[in-house]
């Protein structure tokens, strides 16, 4: 079972990833735990499996094939990244952020101005969503709206949708009224 969870950045995919680490790892105290947890944004940097480093958005152009190379066989995964929905999965987790909050969260973690409007604006557009549904189909794409839940109920919502617990959804949330 492979999951990615994606998302733009600030919609709170690394905290809650990280909670469910901490959580997986409780449940297999005694054994391996069932999933390992990628942060595939750390395989980027400490791989430098990045093509170049693009200078007007100050950030790392991800070289998709070497990651792809990188995950290969590493097949009891949740993967998390904005980037994540690129890959082989069985499940994608769309982490959404209503995008006034998303722009605030990313400003309050020192992106320029410009970089957290272009967020913003790419999370009212439901630019990663439409790339999930086209990629994997309706079928596989779990969408959790984080703005108001706290990152334990994230957690437990992408819990969920690892034990397959929850019907898969896309197109419930709709920020298209951030762009009037």
């Amino acid at each position: 079972m492979r999951v990615a969870v994606t998302g733009t950045p600030g919609t709170g995919k690394t905290t809650a990833t990280e909670l469910l680490e901490s959580r997986l790892a409780d449940k297999d105290a005694d054994s391996e735990p069932a999933l390992e947890v990628i942060h595939l944004n750390e395989v980027l940097e400490e791989e430098g499996l990045y093509t170049e480093v693009d200078a007007d958005r100050e950030s790392k152009v991800a070289d998709l094939e070497a990651l792809a190379d990188w995950l290969e066989g590493r097949d009891d995964a949740v993967i998390e990244s904005h980037l994540a929905h690129h890959f082989d999965v069985d499940r994608v987790a769309v982490l959404r952020c209503r995008p006034t909050d998303l722009e605030e969260r990313l400003l309050e973690r020192g992106e320029r101005e410009a970089k957290a409007r272009e967020n913003a604006e790419s999370e009212a557009l439901d630019v990663l969503l439409a790339e999930a549904v086209e990629t994997h189909g309706l079928e596989s794409v779990y969408e959790i709206d984080t703005t108001d839940r706290d990152p334990e109920a994230v957690a437990d919502a992408l819990g969920a949708v690892v034990a397959g617990e929850r019907e898969p959804t896309a197109g419930d949330v709709d920020f298209v009224g951030y762009l009037e």
